[in-house]
């Protein structure tokens, strides 16, 4: 049996989908064939996690979200009956993500540099201490 051909959503499209009655994410990345578009309404209540969280990230791409959470093969395959299409990547979105992906890995950069700062420190406090 073939694969039905799955809708195409823009953001702008899917960002009008943010309510109890009405909520769609985008999850999925080039890593797991692409991002999709679910649309979660009916399955809110049922969330193990609560609705809230759903709520939070409806109308807009989940993936990280949910990549994050670890969700099981069971969740995962759940996921799939809520399957509605599939999300454009437009330059707009491409750009965001990118943009999105420059801050984060700046925020990493960081992160990094005051771990290192922070543990030479400590180093330092630790070989001043032992020689007193």
């Amino acid at each position: 049996m073939a694969e039905k051909e799955l809708k195409e959503y823009t953001a702008d499209e899917v960002s009008k989908h943010t309510t109890q009655d009405d909520c769609w994410l985008v999850i999925g990345n080039q890593s797991n064939g692409g991002p999709k578009v679910y649309d979660v309404t009916k399955y809110l209540d049922d969330h193990p996690g609560g609705a809230e969280v759903m709520l939070d990230v409806a109308g807009q791409n989940a993936d990280e979200f949910f990549e994050d959470i670890g969700h099981s093969k069971e969740a995962r395959q759940e996921l799939q009956k809520y399957l509605i299409g599939t999300f454009k990547l437009d330059e707009a979105t491409l750009a965001k993500m990118k943009a999105d992906a420059e801050r984060k890995a700046q925020q990493g950069n960081q992160s990094s540099m005051l771990m290192v700062a922070l543990i030479a420190l400590i180093a330092i406090y630790v070989a001043y201490s032992q020689m007193s």
